[in-house]
């Protein structure tokens, strides 16, 4: 399949995911009970006030027009305006994003710099002390819930040892950082400070840890099955008894062979991620679009929630397309498949 026609299907894709996604949300969120603009104005508002609201929002519109003025808005590219912050819900989204994207990368960074060598280790030393430690961990990354986990770790790290802050991004009395990315880490190195840098860092340790927890598992595990299949293969054998070291068989060959699969999984994972933080960002009070979302939900804010669940949809799909071109580049083999 050619690079071109898997682009215009993953754009088909696209379109009829977003229609099933705005769809299913714009249901649920509207079977809620609740009425959002009495929460806007206020119990004590009077009922002219609350009328005069749903008017300027729509809300006394039935729901299939309700829907199709927010589809004719989206193919605008106009998300609608958040009941909650009174401001366009892309802005918002942009802005909280940059936090949740820092997150998730630190997070999938940290699980591929510690999973896959855990694979690779676990592949090698097969039906051993290691292997078995490994898929014991792996088993408990899929297992734990990730609210227990976070919680464990705040309880530990910052509630008996205080070794590590529990919330937020930078310490709240270090000199403020100019926005330019949105991403502390960046913003703080342009702007040359090492201290805030550092700082941000310090408080990107436990979300990200406790985020990459799970995949650190995934990744492993996946490294281990496809690390064993090359391992086996015959041109393995053929390497190796031409004399090829035992290093250079696994890291130049088997590896380079074992990753293409792994390529897809991490690809997938930063697409779980995106949506997946909500916990994370929740129990750690980090300001992306998690928090963003949950205090959405509790104000009935119908815009912020549609618009976050078409943004993380529209960035998996996305996400998903770079992975089957990586894949295609990757291993030329299926180029003429499809």
């Amino acid at each position: 399949m050619s690079i071109g026609s898997l682009v215009l299907r993953r754009m088909a894709l696209l379109v009829l995911v977003l229609f099933g996604v705005t769809l299913i949300t714009f249901l649920v969120s509207h079977v809620v009970p609740g009425d959002p603009a009495r929460m806007m104005v206020g119990q004590r508002a009077s009922e002219e006030t609350v009328a005069r609201i749903r008017r300027e929002f729509g809300l006394d519109q039935p729901l299939h027009v309700q829907y199709g003025r927010y589809i004719a808005g989206l193919l605008r590219f106009d998300l609608g305006i958040s009941i909650r912050t009174q401001r366009p819900v892309i802005d918002d989204l942009v802005t909280f994003f940059p936090a949740t994207l820092e997150l998730a990368l630190c997070s999938i960074a940290l699980a591929v710099l510690v999973g896959i060598p855990l694979g690779v280790w676990s592949a090698v030393r097969k039906d051993t002390v290691v292997d078995h430690l490994s898929r014991t961990y792996s088993v408990l990354g899929v297992s734990t819930p990730l609210f227990w986990l976070g919680l464990m770790m705040l309880l530990v790290f910052y509630g008996k040892l205080g070794v590590l802050p529990g919330s937020g991004r930078i310490n709240p009395f270090s000199p403020e950082v100019p926005r330019v990315t949105g991403f502390l880490l960046v913003d703080s190195l342009l702007r040359g400070s090492l201290a805030s840098f550092g700082n941000a860092l310090y408080h990107l340790i436990l979300p990200s840890f406790c985020l990459s927890f799970v995949n650190v598992g995934v990744f492993a595990r996946q490294v281990r099955s496809s690390m064993i299949e090359v391992l086996n293969q015959d041109f393995v054998r053929t390497a190796r008894a031409n004399g090829i070291s035992r290093k250079s068989l696994i890291y130049r060959h088997a590896l380079r062979n074992a990753l293409i699969p792994t390529v897809t999984v991490i690809g997938l994972s930063v697409g779980d991620l995106l949506g997946g933080a909500i916990m994370t960002e929740t129990i750690f009070a980090w300001p992306g679009m998690g928090s963003y979302v949950v205090d959405s939900i509790g104000f009935l804010d119908f815009p912020a929630i549609m618009g976050f669940t078409v943004f993380v949809a529209t960035g998996y799909v996305i996400i998903n397309l770079l992975v089957d071109i990586a894949y295609t580049l990757l291993d030329p083999r299926i180029r003429g498949v499809g």
